[in-house]
């Protein structure tokens, strides 16, 4: 419409001897240089239209208020620690079980791999020794004392969990591994590297321990991630570790790297290894299989 009204005015304006064809060519250009800003203040509206309804998303969740309450005793420091699971059962939607009645003690110092089908609640049960959830029934013990009693802090700092997607942080390589923790000193970050096999892949490194890391980063492969993952709990020293299936996703070379780093993981630590195959629990001490 803006060039046709453009083109028309010059167009009765030229015929009436008032415009040169040169004035009727910059009325048509002035025109078309408008076309540009207008779709950016369209697509800025848009953006902001985005932004306005991801704002209110943000206040909704800032409003949830969580349902498990902060438990007021310490948890004793005495490692390994031991778990009971005593009758737990638990859904995450009501008439919805996912864990029925279930029991079981894992004496401090021994692993046990943790075997079943998808969906059969292997996952689940790292969930709840976290407290992300609060059992229906039953109760979880970690050492002698009701995980329900334990401070949140407590219980997460002394718990260590390594999962098969590992998370990075758009922050230097130090930050991601102590996890924002400036307490820990970079000698012992280093060393645990070194333990881990990753020394060449830190002697590489441009910057050091201050190399930035992007989320999701292409410059470290599935098998070095992993290993990123092991030394966060390295560095955390639980007392219980849970491996969620930490090799499922890695070649054969990897994996016999990533199998060290287990072992040297679990020695003196109460352990969980959850895994969909025989290989990954060979050197457990009990096997328990969720129907």
């Amino acid at each position: 419409l803006g060039y046709a009204l453009a083109m028309s005015m010059g167009i009765w304006l030229y015929v009436d001897g008032t415009f040169t064809i040169g004035a009727v060519y910059l009325i048509f250009h002035y025109t078309s240089m408008l076309r540009e800003p207008l779709f950016q203040i369209s697509r800025q509206i848009n953006e902001l239209q985005r932004a306005t309804a991801g704002l209110q998303r943000i206040e909704e969740l800032h409003r949830i208020s969580t349902s498990i309450e902060d438990g007021d005793q310490e948890l004793s420091t005495a490692q390994p620690l031991g778990i009971t699971f005593d009758h737990v059962n638990f859904a995450y939607n009501p008439n919805e079980p996912v864990l029925k009645n279930v029991s079981f003690t894992l004496e401090p110092g021994k692993t046990l791999g943790l075997l079943g089908r998808t969906g059969s609640g292997k996952t689940t049960m790292t969930r709840l020794l976290f407290r992300f959830y609060d059992i229906d029934d039953g109760d979880i013990l970690l050492g002698n004392q009701s995980i329900k009693t334990i401070k949140l802090d407590d219980l997460r700092r002394h718990v260590g969990l390594v999962t098969q997607d590992v998370q990075l942080f758009n922050a230097t390589v130090r930050e991601n591994l102590a996890l924002f923790n400036p307490d820990i000193p970079d000698e012992k970050i280093i060393a645990t590297l070194d333990d881990l096999d990753l020394g060449s892949w830190y002697a590489n490194l441009p910057n050091g321990l201050d190399t930035e890391i992007a989320a999701g980063s292409s410059r470290l492969s599935a098998g070095e991630a992993q290993l990123l993952a092991f030394t966060r709990v390295f560095l955390k020293d639980p007392g219980l570790v849970i491996l969620d299936e930490p090799s499922s996703r890695l070649d054969p070379a990897t994996e016999r790297k990533i199998n060290r780093a287990v072992e040297h993981l679990l020695a003196d630590r109460t352990g969980i290894i959850i895994a969909h195959r025989l290989s990954t629990v060979e050197k457990v001490d009990n096997i328990m299989i969720l129907e």
